[in-house]
């Protein structure tokens, strides 16, 4: 016992020493392995909240109701039917973006600030049927805005914060986190890019606030897409991100609509050998052309089933996701030359870009 004592407690001592010295030293270490007082003068454990980034965001979180009204037949009694959602603001003079079946055949709209104050004279700027998004104006000055970073990328796995007023509860916060980007097997649209989150999204959730664990606007929540289906989904709701929303809002406030350029087909992502591409990690360099629309610029210009376009505008087709997008961002009247192979045969097609035809629902 006594050569242990000798040989090891010299070292362990000065082990400990050194450590104490370097924590001592280290504010980060420092202030993580040291007590902290509460503010009752007590000591108290750190803990996790997410209170700045709500504080910061909330605010900018409206409530809206919105009312349709029908008169027929004319001998009835009207019938009203009522929407409940929420909105955010994204403007100190009152603009106001938030789904567009909130609103949708609205007679009457009326926004609720956090403070209480009231708006029924609501401006509906335009709408998006693709994205399920509207943007609405009203008349104020120095509201609060929702926290923006434009260089923000949401992530999988990022902790994520649902902000609304989900069965006129009340505003209400849920939390959860990103489980997938990129999604649009719902909306069956190549230009509709959606967040799939865990956080909890009910009617009145619409429109709301998707933040992050700073406060910062990650998307537009939507429970569209939970209750189409009429069944009852756990775990899973979806949002429009930022980025994607504020070209949107941007093209509203500028033409009052959305504009899309159209090319009247679709494609699937293929290899070097033109298999078709199912995951994420294998290298894009063409879309096979499918659903050709007869009436469409490119079957006009000669374009043909499992034509497979390797070139856009002179740009390689690396991102299947990135090429339709910068289509459906062109303006109609646009002169696009692509690079098509058919076979072993390369080809080169000028479509003009006509421009996508949406409805209202």
């Amino acid at each position: 016992m006594l050569k242990f004592i000798r040989f090891f407690l010299p070292p362990m001592l000065a082990g400990l020493c050194i450590a104490l010295v370097i924590i001592w030293f280290s504010p980060n270490l420092k202030n993580a392995l040291l007590p902290k007082l509460d503010v009752t003068g007590h000591y108290s454990s750190s803990h996790m909240s997410f209170a700045d980034a709500v504080e910061k965001a909330s605010p900018a979180v409206v409530t809206i109701f919105s009312e349709s009204i029908s008169s027929v037949p004319r001998y009835m009694r009207a019938n009203t039917t009522q929407e409940l959602g929420s909105g955010v603001l994204m403007s100190h003079d009152g603009y106001i973006l938030t789904n567009y079946h909130v609103v949708n055949d609205a007679d009457q709209i009326m926004v609720i600030l956090t403070d209480g104050r009231r708006f029924d004279d609501v401006q509906v700027i335009g709408f998006d049927t693709i994205t399920d998004l509207a943007l609405l104006k009203i008349d104020a000055q120095h509201l609060p805005v929702i926290p923006i970073d434009n260089n923000f990328t949401p992530r999988v796995g990022d902790v994520v914060l649902a902000i609304g007023n989900p069965l006129n509860l009340g505003q209400t916060i849920t939390q959860g986190v990103i489980s997938a980007t990129g999604k649009q097997t719902l909306t069956d649209s190549p230009y509709n890019n959606l967040l799939q989150m865990d956080a909890a999204v009910n009617v009145g959730n619409s429109g709301g606030a998707l933040v992050n664990s700073n406060g910062v606007l990650v998307g537009i929540t939507s429970a569209q897409f939970r209750t189409r289906y009429n069944i009852d989904i756990q775990g899973i709701s979806f949002a429009v991100p930022y980025k994607l929303a504020k070209e949107v809002m941007q093209k509203l406030i500028q033409d009052g609509r959305v504009v899309r350029g159209y090319l009247g087909f679709r494609g699937a992502a293929v290899d070097s050998t033109g298999k078709e591409v199912t995951d994420l990690y294998t290298r894009i360099v063409g879309l096979r052309v499918s659903d050709l629309d007869p009436l469409g610029p490119a079957w006009q210009a000669g374009m043909q089933e499992n034509d497979i376009i390797v070139k856009v505008a002179g740009e390689p087709v690396t991102n299947p996701q990135k090429t339709l997008k910068f289509i459906g961002n062109t303006r109609p009247g646009t002169r696009l030359e692509f690079q098509v192979y058919r076979g072993d045969e390369l080809r080169t097609f000028t479509l003009v870009v006509a421009e996508l035809e949406t409805r209202a629902n």
